[in-house]
């Protein structure tokens, strides 16, 4: 007579979780976020709030030699967003991409911006057919939902990696960071950049929120990092949030909250990628209402051009105020670096890669970017000229040292 097979159960704690901040312990496991609860609550946006508690850059290591793996989640979902995405890596190279089928939709209330889970408890992703023997697995959670851990079953242990610890690379930025546009984790281009250069990715990209908030600031002061990068500017454009007088000394001050913690840390401040609609127009940005009753997202820039000199941002301004703030602060840190992120995404790049909603590439701008981020600040190997631009010697790579 056939015995029943029982499959390994492994509670998922903190030791197996990395790419989060804190790690919250809720009723049903842990919920991963990227920020601290401090940060938390030094805002009542519920924009930042949701984004903080998405899952960008986190991901499960651990090794076994299991053949198949059963992921127990508690994920919750934008309402109008699809199931999350889950890509498995073995040995750092994907290997298996799922979905967990009948996740919790967030009801939001547009007044208040109140959220509300709606919908199922838990779900169960799975991975079959996986390589044999003892290898290393990554998970990578969904980069725009929600997802709790609870547990994971398999045929074969499951142990922690042990602390060999990689060079961290720390980033912060908006949408395009967090991964807009892109349907799995590991496409976003702060994925694709660490997984080319080897590196370990700590994302505190928040969708709609890089905006010189103090507290973020004191986020990455007290972080361990080998790198930091912070991508300033769309995001003040859009939201249409200071005039450039407040907006020099914001950076100033991000910066010297920064470097309170990480005096010699290289740092590259990030310019903006081209966005056609932004170059010379200020923000507010709105939603194109045409667009959306026809089911399509599409954003315009709303501001005046007249009020440019008065102070409004525009990117061309944030580029060119970024890029001289940098130069002077350099000639007493020569750890601090700009990159402008035309040298990412060009305009000759939106005309091949179209910004479909004038905002936020695609799958293919992210590979463009993480790929050219890769080669220019985690791991040159090549064309010195180039790093020279952005302050750096031929192979003098922070990360490759």
């Amino acid at each position: 007579m056939a015995l029943a097979f029982h499959p390994l159960v492994t509670p998922l704690g903190p030791r197996f979780i990395h790419g989060a901040v804190e790690v919250e312990k809720t009723d049903a496991g842990f919920l991963p976020h990227r920020l601290p609860a401090w940060a938390r609550v030094r805002s009542r946006d519920p924009q930042l709030a949701l984004a903080a508690a998405q899952g960008a850059g986190v991901r499960l290591a651990f090794q076994t030699a299991s053949r198949w793996l059963e992921l127990v989640v508690r994920a919750t979902r934008p309402a109008s967003g699809p199931d999350g995405v889950y890509d498995l890596l073995v040995d750092g190279r994907l290997a298996r991409r799922a979905s967990a089928r009948g996740t919790r939709s967030l009801k939001i209330d547009v007044r208040s911006g109140a959220t509300t889970p709606v919908g199922a408890g838990m779900q169960t992703v799975r991975f079959d057919d996986l390589p044999g023997g003892r290898k290393t697995v990554d998970i990578w959670l969904p980069h725009d939902q929600v997802t709790e851990v609870v547990a994971l079953r398999s045929s074969a242990p499951v142990a922690a990696l042990p602390s060999l610890r990689k060079r961290r690379w720390l980033h912060h930025g908006g949408a395009i960071s967090q991964g807009a546009n892109v349907l799995h984790p590991t496409g976003t281009w702060p994925a694709v950049a660490a997984l080319r250069a080897g590196v370990d990715l700590l994302n505190l990209g928040l969708s709609g929120n890089a905006l010189l908030d103090p507290f973020l600031a004191r986020t990455i002061r007290d972080l361990d990092a080998d790198l930091i990068s912070l991508k300033i500017g769309i995001d003040l454009v859009h939201t249409d949030l200071m005039r450039l007088r407040a907006f020099g000394p914001a950076v100033h001050g991000f910066l010297d909250t920064i470097r309170d913690g990480h005096p010699t840390t290289p740092l590259f401040v990030v310019s903006p990628l081209c966005s056609p609609i932004h170059e010379d127009v200020p923000g507010p940005t709105q939603f194109e209402t045409e667009a959306l009753a026809a089911g399509r997202v599409l954003y315009r820039a709303t501001g005046d051009v007249n009020e440019i000199a008065q102070g409004k941002l525009t990117l061309g301004v944030i580029r060119q105020e970024l890029e001289a703030i940098v130069h002077e602060r350099a000639a007493v840190d020569p750890n601090l670096h700009y990159l402008d992120g035309r040298r990412l995404y060009g305009l000759a790049d939106s005309a091949r890669l179209v910004l479909r909603d004038e905002l936020h590439p695609d799958g293919a701008g992210h590979r463009l970017i993480g790929e050219r981020f890769a080669g220019l600040v985690l791991a040159p190997s090549h064309a010195p000229v180039a790093y020279r631009e952005v302050g750096l010697q031929a192979g003098s790579s922070p990360l490759a040292r």
